[in-house]
């Protein structure tokens, strides 16, 4: 009998030791593993339409994943109903910072709600999400862009002229800033607005539309305004066909390869550029200090949306025409020469 309760004592040391030890093992398991969990950011976009937000998601993705952060990217294709599904899935999922690129300026407030309540940062990415309590709303100074498009038409003899705007998506947010810049620049040179519409989605072939529709307008203009240079593509293509192309002066914005050769070539008078690397490097940087609970860069001002207040950068953008378009965006590595010049090569510098 005392063998017996001597091995029942050593198997019960035994026991107890290997129970510790699983403990132990068990518990720093589960530190490495918090150690080790990467930051989780969710990047839904509006569409992939317009040629410029492939580079934004690139340069956001590369720039998170250089600070330890992992993205994962959604493409709502032009849905709100299918962004705001995007958006549950990233509270779902529990990510630490969701980016949106908004279809409708003012659709998602319940989405933004409902992220905030999950403990989830949020930042609008170039288009701002209205009466919505987001953490950052990160974009170029887009009344600055419109005052750009204007001032180009005037220095090209615009002044008591006439002049189309045929603007991008009335939900989108930035759309009626870059109006209110470019409204500006007319009525302090008595510039007359024979007409203006917006293109729903962005889609380009409207804006080509109204110009086949409305010669008896178009016919009139010294000048189009167009809301972005995809816009503009559709535009100078219709006036090609029309044999009116390089008469009526033509702005856009984004610096599209398309829109700088055809600044080179004479058939778009300006396009306004701005570095979206500057603006995905310094959201994907925002979006991991915001996941760290540090405090924001301190170019931070606050912008009014709607009933808050929120964080607010923007970035400047940059006039392009043919007299800096070499050192703005070859220079810089935006545009190949080769490229650019594409159809104008006895042009090349």
């Amino acid at each position: 009998m005392k063998k017996m309760w001597k091995y029942a004592a050593v198997v019960l040391v035994c026991v107890l030791t290997l129970g510790a030890c699983g403990n132990l093992d068990s518990s720093k398991t589960s530190g490495d593993a918090a150690q080790d969990r990467k930051i989780q950011i969710g990047m839904s976009f509006d569409s992939f339409v317009i040629e410029r937000w492939q580079t934004d998601r690139d340069i956001f993705v590369s720039t998170a994943k250089e600070l330890g952060a992992e993205v994962n990217v959604q493409n709502a294709n032009g849905d709100l109903e299918q962004q705001k599904k995007q958006i549950n899935y990233f509270i779902d999922k529990g990510m630490d910072v969701i980016v949106i690129i908004c279809i409708d300026s003012e659709g998602l407030a319940e989405q933004v709600q409902k992220a905030k309540e999950a403990g989830i940062k949020v930042i609008a990415y170039d288009r701002m999400i209205m009466d919505s309590d987001i953490d950052l709303y990160i974009t170029f100074d887009n009344e600055r862009v419109g005052t750009m498009m204007g001032e180009a038409l005037v220095d090209n003899g615009l002044s008591g002229g006439k002049v189309l705007m045929l603007g991008g998506s009335a939900v989108d947010s930035n759309v009626a800033m870059v109006e209110k810049g470019f409204r500006k620049v007319m009525e302090d040179h008595q510039v007359t607005i024979l007409d203006s519409m917006h293109a729903d989605g962005w889609k380009a072939e409207l804006a080509a539309a109204y110009v086949y529709d409305h010669m008896d307008v178009v016919s009139e203009a010294d000048a189009i305004m167009c809301g972005n240079d995809d816009l503009a593509s559709k535009v100078v293509h219709a006036l090609k066909e029309k044999r009116m192309a390089g008469d009526i002066m033509v702005v856009g914005q984004d610096a599209d390869l398309e829109a700088c050769q055809r600044i080179v070539e004479g058939t778009q008078v300006m396009t306004v550029y701005k570095p979206v690397e500057k603006l995905a490097q310094k959201a994907a940087e925002c979006a991991v200090l915001l996941a760290e609970a540090k405090e924001l860069p301190e170019e931070t001002v606050t912008i009014e949306s709607g009933n808050y207040q929120v964080p607010y950068i923007g970035l400047e953008p940059i006039s392009v025409d043919k007299t800096n378009i070499n050192d703005v965006i070859i220079g810089s590595g935006f545009h190949l020469k080769e490229d650019v010049y594409l159809n104008v090569p006895a042009e090349m510098p």
